[in-house]
Protein backbone atom coordinates (compact mmCIF):
# COMPACT_ATOMS: atom_id res chain seq x y z
CA UNK A 1 0.00 0.00 0.00
CA UNK A 2 1.40 3.40 -1.11
CA UNK A 3 1.62 5.77 2.15
CA UNK A 4 0.42 9.30 1.07
CA UNK A 5 2.22 12.00 3.13
CA UNK A 6 0.56 15.12 3.59
CA UNK A 7 2.43 18.36 3.12
CA UNK A 8 2.98 21.36 5.32
CA UNK A 9 -0.18 23.06 6.56
CA UNK A 10 -0.17 26.53 8.02
CA UNK A 11 -3.03 26.84 10.27
CA UNK A 12 -5.44 29.91 9.34
CA UNK A 13 -5.80 30.80 13.58
CA UNK A 14 -8.97 32.77 12.48
CA UNK A 15 -10.75 30.55 10.75
CA UNK A 16 -9.73 27.77 13.45
CA UNK A 17 -11.06 30.09 16.04
CA UNK A 18 -14.32 30.24 14.13
CA UNK A 19 -15.26 26.68 13.62
CA UNK A 20 -14.05 26.18 17.48
CA UNK A 21 -16.51 28.57 18.34
CA UNK A 22 -19.34 27.85 16.07
CA UNK A 23 -19.10 23.95 16.92
CA UNK A 24 -19.44 24.96 20.82
CA UNK A 25 -22.13 27.02 19.43
CA UNK A 26 -20.84 30.16 21.46
CA UNK A 27 -21.40 33.57 20.58
CA UNK A 28 -18.31 36.38 19.98
CA UNK A 29 -19.81 37.80 22.77
CA UNK A 30 -20.18 34.87 25.04
CA UNK A 31 -16.65 34.30 24.01
CA UNK A 32 -15.75 37.56 25.01
CA UNK A 33 -17.17 37.26 28.71
CA UNK A 34 -15.51 33.38 28.80
CA UNK A 35 -12.23 34.44 27.82
CA UNK A 36 -11.28 38.39 29.24
CA UNK A 37 -10.55 39.25 25.74
CA UNK A 38 -13.08 42.20 24.07
CA UNK A 39 -15.54 40.85 21.10
CA UNK A 40 -13.34 43.48 19.09
CA UNK A 41 -10.21 41.67 19.47
CA UNK A 42 -11.46 38.35 18.77
CA UNK A 43 -13.45 39.38 16.13
CA UNK A 44 -10.37 40.71 14.77
CA UNK A 45 -8.89 37.49 15.20
CA UNK A 46 -11.15 35.61 13.21
CA UNK A 47 -11.10 37.81 9.97
CA UNK A 48 -6.96 37.27 10.29
CA UNK A 49 -6.74 41.18 11.08
CA UNK A 50 -4.30 40.43 14.06
CA UNK A 51 -2.29 37.91 15.41
CA UNK A 52 -2.78 36.56 18.88
CA UNK A 53 0.38 35.38 21.22
CA UNK A 54 0.44 32.38 22.52
CA UNK A 55 -0.83 33.40 25.98
CA UNK A 56 -4.05 34.59 24.40
CA UNK A 57 -4.96 31.41 22.30
CA UNK A 58 -4.57 29.19 25.87
CA UNK A 59 -6.80 31.84 27.51
CA UNK A 60 -9.30 31.41 24.41
CA UNK A 61 -8.74 27.61 24.55
CA UNK A 62 -9.05 27.88 28.37
CA UNK A 63 -12.63 29.38 27.87
CA UNK A 64 -13.72 27.28 25.00
CA UNK A 65 -12.36 24.31 27.03
CA UNK A 66 -10.44 22.30 24.56
CA UNK A 67 -6.95 21.81 24.25
CA UNK A 68 -4.20 24.41 23.15
CA UNK A 69 -3.53 21.91 20.59
CA UNK A 70 -6.98 22.00 18.82
CA UNK A 71 -5.81 25.06 17.32
CA UNK A 72 -3.38 22.47 15.12
CA UNK A 73 -6.51 21.12 13.67
CA UNK A 74 -9.28 18.86 14.00
CA UNK A 75 -8.50 15.71 15.93
CA UNK A 76 -7.37 12.62 13.45
CA UNK A 77 -6.50 8.96 14.76
CA UNK A 78 -4.39 8.98 17.02
CA UNK A 79 -0.93 6.40 16.84
CA UNK A 80 1.55 4.55 19.37
CA UNK A 81 4.52 5.43 16.50
CA UNK A 82 3.95 8.29 14.44
CA UNK A 83 6.92 9.58 11.81
CA UNK A 84 6.68 12.95 11.07
CA UNK A 85 8.50 14.43 8.21
CA UNK A 86 9.86 17.71 7.98
CA UNK A 87 7.96 18.66 5.34
CA UNK A 88 4.85 17.36 7.06
CA UNK A 89 5.03 20.11 10.24
CA UNK A 90 1.70 21.59 11.59
CA UNK A 91 2.47 25.44 11.69
CA UNK A 92 0.99 27.70 13.74
CA UNK A 93 1.57 31.18 13.12
CA UNK A 94 1.72 33.87 16.23
CA UNK A 95 2.57 37.56 16.50
CA UNK A 96 6.53 37.71 15.36
CA UNK A 97 7.03 34.20 15.81
CA UNK A 98 5.88 29.86 14.50
CA UNK A 99 4.83 27.09 16.68
CA UNK A 100 5.31 23.81 14.74
CA UNK A 101 3.93 20.76 16.06
CA UNK A 102 5.82 17.63 16.18
CA UNK A 103 3.68 14.41 16.03
CA UNK A 104 2.22 14.43 19.46
CA UNK A 105 -1.03 15.90 17.96
CA UNK A 106 -1.38 12.15 16.69
CA UNK A 107 0.46 10.51 19.86
CA UNK A 108 -1.71 8.44 21.63
CA UNK A 109 0.87 8.90 24.75
CA UNK A 110 1.07 11.64 27.14
CA UNK A 111 4.25 13.72 25.01
CA UNK A 112 3.71 16.88 23.31
CA UNK A 113 6.67 17.98 21.05
CA UNK A 114 6.80 21.81 19.28
CA UNK A 115 9.16 23.51 17.85
CA UNK A 116 9.59 27.42 18.53
CA UNK A 117 10.53 30.18 16.04
CA UNK A 118 11.04 33.48 17.62
CA UNK A 119 11.89 36.58 15.82
CA UNK A 120 13.93 39.18 18.11
CA UNK A 121 11.51 40.65 20.86
CA UNK A 122 8.67 37.79 20.26
CA UNK A 123 7.18 36.14 23.13
CA UNK A 124 4.43 34.19 24.67
CA UNK A 125 2.31 37.67 25.22
CA UNK A 126 1.32 39.58 28.29
CA UNK A 127 -0.60 36.15 30.59
CA UNK A 128 0.97 33.43 32.43
CA UNK A 129 0.55 30.30 31.48
CA UNK A 130 0.15 26.77 33.87
CA UNK A 131 -0.93 23.72 33.05
CA UNK A 132 -0.53 20.11 34.08
CA UNK A 133 2.71 18.07 33.53
CA UNK A 134 6.00 18.85 33.11
CA UNK A 135 7.82 21.30 30.54
CA UNK A 136 11.50 20.60 28.63
CA UNK A 137 13.13 23.58 27.09
CA UNK A 138 16.32 22.97 24.66
CA UNK A 139 17.33 26.35 23.11
CA UNK A 140 18.89 25.23 20.50
CA UNK A 141 20.10 28.56 18.57
CA UNK A 142 19.70 32.96 19.90
CA UNK A 143 18.52 33.80 23.07
CA UNK A 144 15.58 33.03 25.28
CA UNK A 145 14.48 33.67 28.74
CA UNK A 146 11.80 31.95 30.66
CA UNK A 147 10.39 33.45 33.49
CA UNK A 148 8.72 30.82 36.18
CA UNK A 149 7.21 31.83 39.50
CA UNK A 150 8.92 35.41 38.84
CA UNK A 151 12.59 34.01 38.54
CA UNK A 152 13.70 34.58 35.48
CA UNK A 153 16.38 32.15 33.50
CA UNK A 154 18.38 33.27 30.49
CA UNK A 155 19.26 30.27 28.01
CA UNK A 156 21.64 30.02 24.57
CA UNK A 157 22.50 27.71 22.58
CA UNK A 158 22.68 24.34 24.45
CA UNK A 159 20.90 25.50 27.60
CA UNK A 160 17.88 23.51 29.04
CA UNK A 161 15.31 24.04 31.16
CA UNK A 162 13.07 21.18 32.88
CA UNK A 163 10.28 22.59 35.89
CA UNK A 164 6.45 21.77 36.55
CA UNK A 165 4.18 23.09 34.24
CA UNK A 166 1.56 24.27 36.57
CA UNK A 167 4.21 27.23 38.15
CA UNK A 168 2.84 29.92 36.02
CA UNK A 169 5.22 30.82 33.38
CA UNK A 170 5.82 33.25 30.14
CA UNK A 171 8.68 33.04 27.42
CA UNK A 172 10.24 35.71 25.23
CA UNK A 173 12.96 36.13 22.92
CA UNK A 174 15.22 39.34 24.38
CA UNK A 175 18.35 38.83 21.87
CA UNK A 176 18.68 40.58 18.26
CA UNK A 177 18.24 37.17 16.04
CA UNK A 178 16.07 34.59 15.61
CA UNK A 179 15.51 31.81 18.47
CA UNK A 180 14.81 28.39 18.08
CA UNK A 181 13.54 26.24 20.78
CA UNK A 182 12.29 22.71 21.30
CA UNK A 183 9.66 22.24 23.74
CA UNK A 184 8.11 19.45 25.38
CA UNK A 185 5.29 18.95 27.37
CA UNK A 186 4.87 15.83 29.37
CA UNK A 187 2.93 13.81 31.47
CA UNK A 188 0.27 15.86 31.28
CA UNK A 189 -3.37 14.75 32.77
CA UNK A 190 -5.48 12.58 31.13
CA UNK A 191 -7.79 14.50 28.78
CA UNK A 192 -5.76 17.63 29.47
CA UNK A 193 -3.53 17.30 26.14
CA UNK A 194 -2.18 19.72 27.79
CA UNK A 195 -5.49 21.49 28.85
CA UNK A 196 -4.56 25.61 29.78
CA UNK A 197 -4.68 27.79 32.59
CA UNK A 198 -4.85 31.50 32.98
CA UNK A 199 -4.87 33.36 35.54
CA UNK A 200 -8.21 34.55 35.72
CA UNK A 201 -7.35 38.06 37.12
CA UNK A 202 -4.98 38.70 34.36
CA UNK A 203 -6.54 40.69 31.66
CA UNK A 204 -4.89 40.38 27.92
CA UNK A 205 -5.16 42.22 24.17
CA UNK A 206 -4.82 40.27 21.29
CA UNK A 207 -1.65 40.29 21.54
Amino acid sequence: MVHLTRQAVSIDVGNRLRQLREARKVSMRTLATMSGLSANALSMIERGKTSPSVSTLYRIADALTVPVTDFFGPDEARKKIDLLKADERTRLPFLRGLWEGLGGEQFTGRAMPFMLTLESGASSGPNHMLHSGHEFVYCLRGHLEYQVEGQLYNMEDGDSLLFAANLKHRWRNPGGTVTNALVIISDYSDGDQPMPHIEKNETSPAS
